[in-house]
């Protein structure tokens, strides 16, 4: 007699899932398993552990801080606010979901029989969830430097297709692009304030759209301050969100 597995269930086992991605999770497979478990399947398993909502929690909050110090040492000229974008970008819903997809995390996660039906494995939420459990999971097993290996593939090769955007890239050109879609004067900057002794001069620029002040940014450049007050002016109008 065959034995046969639900439809519903999961197609790999945590032990199965550990081994195809290498991850070193070793003799703490049982963090693994409560990583890969939602809450509906504990609802519907009254013997099952713990779901995976606080490895979520704790997750999240270490991807953030992976995150940010890959951006911060791998861009060190972009300023603060590109690196919060960029950061933001990258541990939304929709793609901590795209990176769950990539290693098909779906076909590992434990959902309750409703769940699994309703297509519950391709949902973003649930899979960014899972995703973020997983980290969190790693990182009370491994700790930061097996989180830091097993995310920089995907974090180097996502943020160098957003770094190449126009809207992360050229604030400039993108406040420009915003006047001239509705019908206001091509921006104006003019540089109204230079301190600082003369190997390390600080330049403050404001940009003008029609005759108003939208933003004012300071560098160690008339570049560099023109890109901050553009990049200040498309926070204000709300042009440069890119979730």
């Amino acid at each position: 007699m065959t034995s046969h597995t639900p439809e519903y269930a999961p197609q790999e086992t945590p032990q199965e899932f550990a081994r195809r991605l290498r991850l070193p999770f070793g003799e703490d497979i049982s963090l693994l398993q409560r990583a890969l478990t939602h809450r509906s399947y504990v609802n519907e398993h009254a013997d099952a552990e713990e779901d995976n909502e606080r490895l979520e929690f704790l997750g999240d909050a270490v991807l953030d801080f992976i995150v940010g110090a890959y951006l911060y040492n791998h861009y060190p000229e972009m300023a603060e606010g590109e690196l919060t974008r960029m950061r933001s970008a990258l541990v939304h819903t929709e793609q901590l979901a795209a990176f769950a997809r990539e290693i098909q995390l779906g076909e590992a996660i434990r959902l309750g029989h409703g769940e699994s039906q309703a297509g519950g494995r391709q949902k973003p939420p649930i899979l960014c969830d899972a995703f973020e459990a997983v980290i969190g999971a790693l990182y009370l097993a491994r700790g930061l430097n097996a989180v830091s290996a097993f995310m920089e593939p995907f974090i180097s090769g996502q943020a160098e297709q957003l770094q190449g955007q126009t809207k992360l890239q050229d604030p400039k050109s993108q406040l420009q692009e915003w006047s001239q879609a509705r019908g206001l004067s091509t921006p104006v900057y003019r540089t109204i304030n230079i301190s600082g002794p003369d190997h390390a001069r600080i330049f403050e620029v404001e940009v003008s759209v029609s005759g108003e002040v939208m933003g004012i940014g300071s560098g160690k450049s008339k570049q560099l301050a023109e890109k901050e007050a553009a990049r200040q002016a498309l926070d204000i109008v709300g042009k440069q969100d890119i979730l």
